[in-house]
């Protein structure tokens, strides 16, 4: 048996009739999960991962394994451990906030089947878990302005849909979010996407984007040099609430 699903199942007091109400499939099929080698679709995953408080790769970890790669592993470990995010972003949403029609328009372009698409866009939502559990993490997290701006393809519905999103999850007690205007000019962001993680025994990994792979940085020193860069970004964003009304205003943009 799955024992990670028993356990999840029974912590949140569900059984297979319950979890097959809630995603609207009949109950063997449910009661199969528990089952060693029995993943839910791919539709259903990012749901029941989290009606069952966990994320999809705690239940199943083979899920995904053949188009994650193992350093990113890493950081979906690191991200559910700590206490606290620090995120800027300039060229996407965060993933933690993304809609599934938004992180699929993420990886138009790449060399993937829609099903391995469409698995990729299941196993970032499944991260969001962090933020609904009992105790998430502090997320505080810096967007460049043009990332409201930006969509693919003319999609207005799926922009206005995923600032909507946004704007919601700002309002959320342990999420800070902030936005960098347009008329900040050049700014020591531009230098690229990074986030610092604080962990409960006092460590810090910072992740660092680009365009070929990420980077986990642990070394002091370098994660010292991307908290000089923070403050210097944070210190040209809007105000908390006026960043919230920004995104409001970008949504009602793409109306």
């Amino acid at each position: 048996m799955n024992r990670a699903v028993q356990a999840a199942m029974a912590e949140r007091g569900h059984t297979a009739d319950s979890l097959a109400a809630q995603i609207g499939v009949d109950p063997k099929t449910a009661a199969k999960w528990a089952s060693t080698g029995r993943i839910p679709q791919t539709r259903h995953r990012a749901r029941v991962a989290e009606l069952l408080g966990r994320n999809v790769d705690e239940l199943w970890p083979d899920a995904l394994k053949r188009r994650t790669p193992a350093w990113f592993r890493q950081w979906t470990e690191i991200e559910r451990e700590a206490l606290s995010l620090r995120w800027f972003e300039f060229t996407w949403i965060p993933g933690l906030f993304q809609t599934k029609a938004y992180a699929l328009a993420t990886l138009v372009g790449e060399a993937l089947t829609p099903a391995e698409a469409d698995d990729l866009a299941e196993a970032r939502l499944s991260r969001q878990t962090i933020l609904r559990r009992e105790r998430p993490p502090l997320l505080v997290a810096v967007l460049d302005e043009g990332i409201l701006r930006r969509t693919l393809d003319g999609d207005r519905a799926m922009m206005r849909e995923q600032c909507e999103r946004l704007a919601e999850q700002a309002t959320l007690p342990n999420v800070s979010l902030f936005v960098v205007p347009a008329d900040v000019g050049m700014y020591p962001g531009l230098g690229g996407p990074f986030t610092v993680a604080e962990m409960p025994d006092g460590a810090r990994v910072a992740h660092v984007d680009s365009q070929a792979q990420a980077q986990l940085i642990d070394k002091v020193a370098d994660v010292a040099t991307l908290d000089r860069r923070w403050e210097r970004i944070r210190d040209g964003a809007l105000s908390r609430a006026q960043s919230l009304n920004l995104i409001r205003e970008a949504a009602a943009s793409w109306t």
